[in-house]
């Protein structure tokens, strides 16, 4: 599990059902390469060492992960995309991405608190809006079949669903904190100019 300290949570992206079998981590490593060769991902890392947070060469690890999650962000560790829940280079690409933007926010806010629910739904709201985790051809081929408002329906659940996993935060709690940083942290597109 991703965590924010010693035994906080900070950001873990869900596991998607798609994601059968896995690969090795040597597979996934070279699939992180090229993931770093990316358009987004060079930019995000390019604005996080704007804003003061040098990225080590070991920043995003593969790892095989007991849990069934996609990967995660660790404070003060990097980066890490599991190996095993992996099939494509696309689903290592997003995984990259949303744990960037948990890196940024990490970055840019000084007291930002993965124990506080409000802080960490702020996170997740972002990187799920921001990443392109919720785009509609993505929850087609999760089974979501829905035109119109997919999107923010789908930062909705992907956003209940890792603070699931955020221990201090109760099903309520975390529902009651989405919705009161909802529409700040949704509009809140940095370092991009505008949503992806």
């Amino acid at each position: 599990m991703a965590t924010g300290s010693d035994s906080v949570p900070a950001s873990g992206n869900s596991f998607s059902p798609a994601a059968e079998g896995g690969m090795t981590v040597k597979e996934c490593e070279t699939m992180i390469q090229r993931s770093l060769r990316t358009p987004s991902v060079k930019f995000l890392r390019e604005h996080l060492e704007k804003s003061g947070c040098n990225i080590a060469p070991t920043f995003i690890k593969a790892v095989n992960c007991d849990q069934k999650m996609s990967g995660g962000y660790v404070r003060g560790e990097g980066i890490v995309v599991c190996s095993n829940y992996m099939n494509i280079q696309d689903e290592v690409n997003q995984v990259v991405i949303h744990e960037l933007i948990h890196a940024y926010d990490d970055c840019r806010a000084a007291n930002l608190d993965w124990t506080n629910c409000a802080h960490h739904a702020c996170s997740e709201i972002r990187a799920g809006h921001l990443s392109g985790d919720c785009h509609y051809k993505r929850e087609l081929l999760r089974g979501f079949v829905k035109i119109r408002g997919h999107e923010q329906e789908c930062v909705r659940r992907r956003v209940m669903k890792s603070l699931a996993n955020n221990p201090y935060c109760s099903e309520a709690a975390a529902k009651d904190a989405m919705e009161a940083v909802w529409d700040t942290c949704y509009n809140d597109t940095k370092p991009f100019d505008r949503a992806p």
